[in-house]
C-alpha cells in the first residue's frame, strides 16, 4: 500500500533491506533526504538506535509504537478516505546493493520514472513488461522467493499486482519450501536468480517428482549470469518457460531473451527491449560482433538517471557518444544477441593475462560436492594477481587439501588452466544478499588489507 499511495501521490520512496546495521540505515535515510521513516516492531532494536540521530524525520511504526515512534495505522485513521484529486506520478529512488561500494541512490526524475502499468503505449514501465512479454492479468499468481527492497522483485511485484494479480511472497528462499509454494499457490509466475537454480538442481530427482509444477508458466531470471549447464538442466525439468533478462536499478537499458530463443543462441541474455546496445573498448570505440568490451546502453533510457549525490559516478558510466553503462562486460553476435562475460571490476590480470571469474565459477558450481562458489584475484609479486576460488561445500566436513586438489583438477578437464585457481578456501556459507548477489567485495578484501 505505501508503495502504490506514494506511487499515486507523486512522493518518493526508498525501500531498504531489513538487515541493514543502524548506521547503513542512517546513512541512506539521510543521503535520499527522507522527510519520513516507516519501520516495523519486528526492528524495534534499530529502530531504538536511530531514534536520535532521526530526530528531524517523522518517524512511524506499522505495528505498534515505540519511543519517538508515531503509530503508522493510527496516523491513517486521521486522513480523508476520499482519493487525491490532483494525483501525479511518483516513484522509487532505490540504492544499489553496494557488492564494490558504498550504495547510492539511483534518482531519476519523475516523468521519467517507470511505472507499474499504464495504458500509454510508450510507457516504459514494467506493467507493460509483465503484460507484453510474460502475458500477465488479473489470473496471474506470482511467485516472489525474494524480498521486496529489491528492485526486481518490487518491481514485478507492483507491475503484476497493478494488473490485477496476485502475488506470493516467500520470507526466505528454499528450494523446496519453493516447489511447494509452486504447487500448493497454483503459482503462474516466478522471477529467480541463478544461484536459486543451483540449489534447485542439488534437489533429489525422487524429491523433485513429489511436486505438481503444471500451473507454472513462466520463471523470470536475472542478476547475474546463468551457467549454461545450470540452464539447460532447468529448461529440461521445467520445460521452455524460462525467460532471462539484463538490466538494473539504473533502468538504461533492457535485454530479454525467451527459453526458445536461447537453446538456439546458449549463453546469450538476448536481444534490447528498450535501449540500443553497444559494446566500447576502454577508449570509448565501438567493437565489432564477437569482441569483449563495455556493455552500454544508448537512446532514451540511457541517461534517464543519476547516482544520486555523486556527480563523479554519474559521469564515469556515461560514455563520450552519451551512452551508459552499468559496468558489466560482454559481447554481442552477428544478430545483435548479447552474451554476459563479468564486471570490470572482477577482472583478474595475471602475467598480463585478463581473466574474467565468472567462467571459472561457471565450472565450479557444477561440481556435484559444491553449493556455492566466488572466484577473484588475490596478490601474487611474481604475476600480480592469480585466481583464488572460495568455496562453500555441500559438507563442510569434507573441506581440506583432497578437495582443494579434487576441484581444481576438475576445473582443469573443463577450461583453460591459466583460468583455474591455484588454491582453494573454504567457507560455511558465502556472503550473498538475499536476492541472490554476492558480495565479493567483503571476500576480495580479506586477501587484500
Amino acid at each position: 500500500p505505501i508503495v502504490f499511495a506514494a506511487w499515486r501521490s507523486g512522493l518518493r520512496y526508498t525501500a531498504m533491506s531489513w538487515r541493514l546495521q543502524p548506521s547503513e540505515v542512517e546513512y541512506i535515510v539521510k543521503d535520499c533526504g527522507a522527510k519520513a521513516f516507516i519501520t516495523s516492531k519486528f526492528l524495534e532494536d534499530t529502530a531504538m538506535n536511530l531514534e536520535e540521530s532521526l530526530r528531524d524525520v517523522k518517524k512511524f511504526m506499522l505495528d505498534g509504537t515505540s519511543d519517538g515512534y508515531a503509530s503508522y495505522e493510527e496516523s491513517l485513521s486521521s486522513m480523508p478516505a476520499e482519493p487525491v484529486e490532483d494525483e501525479c506520478q511518483g516513484g522509487a529512488m532505490l540504492y544499489s546493493s553496494g557488492t564494490t561500494g558504498r550504495p547510492k541512490g539511483i534518482y531519476r526524475e519523475m516523468a521519467l520514472n517507470p511505472l507499474p502499468y499504464t495504458q500509454e503505449e510508450e510507457d516504459l514501465g514494467l506493467g507493460r513488461v509483465v503484460e507484453g512479454i510474460y502475458g500477465g492479468d488479473e489470473n496471474t499468481v506470482y511467485l516472489s522467493p525474494a524480498p521486496l527492497y529489491h528492485s526486481a522483485p518490487l518491481g514485478f511485484n507492483t507491475g503484476f499486482l497493478s494488473l490485477g494479480g496476485t502475488s506470493v511472497v516467500m520470507e526466505k528462499f528454499d528450494p523446496e519450501a519453493a516447489l511447494k509454494a509452486i504447487q500448493d499457490h497454483k503459482i503462474t509466475h516466478s522471477q529467480w536468480v541463478p544461484t536459486m537454480f543451483v540449489r534447485f538442481l542439488k534437489i533429489e530427482e525422487s524429491n523433485r517428482q513429489l511436486y505438481d509444477l503444471s500451473s507454472h508458466k513462466v520463471a523470470i531470471h536475472a542478476a547475474a549470469p546463468c551457467p549454461q549447464e545450470v540452464k539447460e538442466a532447468m529448461i529440461k525439468w521445467w520445460g521452455p518457460i524460462l525467460y532471462e533478462y539484463y538490466a538494473g536499478t539504473e533502468f538504461n537499458g533492457m535485454t530479454i531473451v525467451n527459453s526458445e530463443e536461447w537453446m538456439q543462441h546458449k549463453g546469450t541474455v538476448g536481444k534490447a527491449l528498450f535501449g540500443e546496445l553497444h559494446i566500447l573498448d576502454d577508449e570509448g570505440n565501438e567493437l565489432p560482433a564477437g569482441e569483449s568490451g563495455g556493455i552500454y546502453f544508448g537512446g532514451e533510457t540511457a541517461t534517464s538517471y543519476e547516482y544520486h549525490n555523486d556527480k563523479e559516478k554519474t559521469l564515469e558510466a556515461i560514455s563520450k557518444q552519451g551512452y551508459s553503462t552499468l559496468g558489466d562486460i560482454g559481447y554481442m553476435d552477428e544478430e545483435g544477441y548479447l552474451y554476459l562475460t563479468d564486471r570490470k571490476a572482477f577482472m583478474i590480470i595475471s602475467g598480463g593475462v585478463n581473466i574474467y571469474p565468472q567462467e571459472t565459477e561457471d565450472a565450479l558450481i557444477m561440481h556435484p560436492k559444491v553449493t556455492d562458489v566466488a572466484v577473484f584475484g588475490v596478490p601474487n609479486p611474481e604475476m600480480g594477481e592469480e585466481v583464488k576460488a572460495v568455496v562453500q561445500p555441500v559438507n563442510m566436513t569434507e573441506a581440506g587439501p583432497a578437495l582443494e586438489a579434487e576441484l581444481i583438477a576438475y576445473c582443469k578437464d573443463k577450461i583453460s588452466h591459466v583460468k583455474c585457481p591455484k588454491s582453494v578456501d573454504f567457507e560455511e556459507e558465502l556472503p550473498r544478499h538475499p536476492t541472490g548477489k554476492l558480495y565479493k567485495r567483503l571476500l576480495k578484501d580479506r586477501y587484500w588489507s
